[in-house]
């Protein structure tokens, strides 16, 4: 049984090199337009070439999203984006619109398209459908249950990708107009500003100043604010269904996010399919233990075992879960050899991207090995100066440390463990 790709978020050139470092097959990113994700870092068209190079020198892939709903305007400039994606030699392009679709086997023939979830394919007609007019891979809609996903693997041959771990969008597929209505900045189009988050109550118009609780009863619910996706427990149970590929939602997140996740993915689906279901339960708690570590909100299966009801939503509060502070990352080789030399064996370049002080536990996740804690007993500047406080936003600090501290690290700090 082929073992799934497994596909990570990129939202930035820094985000792109932890993922892949930390095991991922291949990611996914935007371009200068045409994406979800009008707000991640994205890249421009130098940056894309130079991501395509970095990534396939890895035998890594690369698929670029240009899954916006388009409007007539877009057409103009789409045409020369799509061919340059085709000559840039990208792994896949990530579309939704029909009409970008059909302009892409026009004009980049070669390209190979995947469908995105934001297409809505929840049955195997829909599905062959796309296959048939040429796409190479589906990725599923978010709201499939397990027995659907077996049904649908039993009647499709193409690639089928589904999504194992991230945020969810309350509105199906992420089709969602709330954004657009409320703000002005349209989600199809890579604006959303996630009002679905927000908090509501209920005024009735002829008693202004008076605020009733939006609740729950037994006709359903009043919220949006949905769980995270977590699938992490249950891929024992989507192992036999050969999906092709298993993705990670979150361009928008934290490089910490990304590290963590793509790591704990990746050594969960390496035990599992080389070393069975009995070594993947022996380590599971330790894995999910890793992922209450980064910053998310309360998990959930999703649709996994049919329509999640009030148990997936969050009917109190859109705050995450943030039990640990990301603090720093190692720097890498490239980087370190910009900043003065050091002969001190025990010490390592790192870059603040948090608060933290002398005194104070550091934990350090790294692509391999185990994540190793020490406490900061000294540290300096870029001068040499002694620091007893690393306050200044990505502020390069040489620290001292048991072991090196290891380019890509991650150093975070448990918030019991601050003063």
């Amino acid at each position: 049984m082929k073992k799934p790709e497994l596909l990570a978020p990129a939202g930035d050139w820094e985000k792109l090199k932890y993922a892949l470092a930390y095991g991922a097959d291949a990611v996914y990113m935007g371009g200068p337009s045409f994406g979800l994700r009008a707000y991640a870092g994205n890249f421009d068209l130098k940056e894309l070439e130079q991501a395509v190079i970095w990534t396939h020198k890895l035998q890594k892939k690369i698929y670029i999203t240009v899954n916006i709903f388009a409007h007539e305007a877009d057409f103009e400039e789409l045409p020369a984006y799509l061919k340059r994606l085709e000559a840039l030699g990208v792994d896949g392009a990530i579309i939704s619109d029909p009409g970008i679709i059909a302009l892409a086997q026009e004009v980049a023939p070669s390209l190979p398209l995947h469908l995105s979830t934001q297409a809505n394919n929840t049955n195997s007609y829909s599905i062959r459908f796309w296959l048939n007019l040429g796409i190479e891979r589906v990725v599923l809609a978010r709201e499939l249950s397990l027995e659907e996903l077996r049904e649908i693997r039993s009647k499709v041959e193409g690639g089928l990708e589904v999504f194992i771990h991230g945020a969810m969008c309350m509105s199906y597929s992420g089709r969602c107009l709330l954004s657009n209505y409320l703000t002005g900045r349209d989600a199809n189009r890579g604006e959303c500003t996630q009002p679905c988050r927000w908090g509501y109550a209920l005024v009735e118009e002829k008693r202004p100043g008076e605020v009733f609780p939006i609740e729950e009863d037994e006709r359903g619910t009043y919220v949006f604010n949905s769980h995270d996706l977590c699938l992490l427990p249950y891929l024992a149970l989507l192992k036999p269904l050969n999906l092709d590929s298993y993705k990670i939602e979150g361009r928008m997140k934290s490089v910490h996010y990304v590290a963590s996740t793509v790591r704990v993915y990746r050594e969960a689906i390496d035990t599992l399919w080389e070393d069975g279901e009995s070594s993947f339960q022996g380590k599971l708690a330790q894995w999910l233990e890793e992922m209450d570590k980064v910053s998310h909100r309360d998990y959930s299966p999703g649709f996994l075992f049919g329509k999640p009801g009030a148990k997936s939503h969050n009917l109190e509060t859109s705050h995450y879960v943030r039990d640990y502070d990301f603090v720093g990352v190692g720097l890498s080789e490239e980087e370190a050899e910009t900043l003065p030399m050091i002969a001190d064996q025990d010490t390592s370049w790192v870059e603040q991207r948090n608060n933290f002080k002398c005194g104070e536990v550091l934990e350090v996740l790294t692509p391999q090995g185990e994540p190793w804690s020490f406490r900061i007993r000294e540290m300096w500047d870029m001068d040499g100066e002694p620091l007893e406080v690393a306050r200044h936003a990505q502020q390069k600090i040489r620290i001292r440390a048991p072991q090196k501290i290891l380019p890509y690290s991650i150093l975070r700090r448990a918030k019991s463990d601050k003063k």
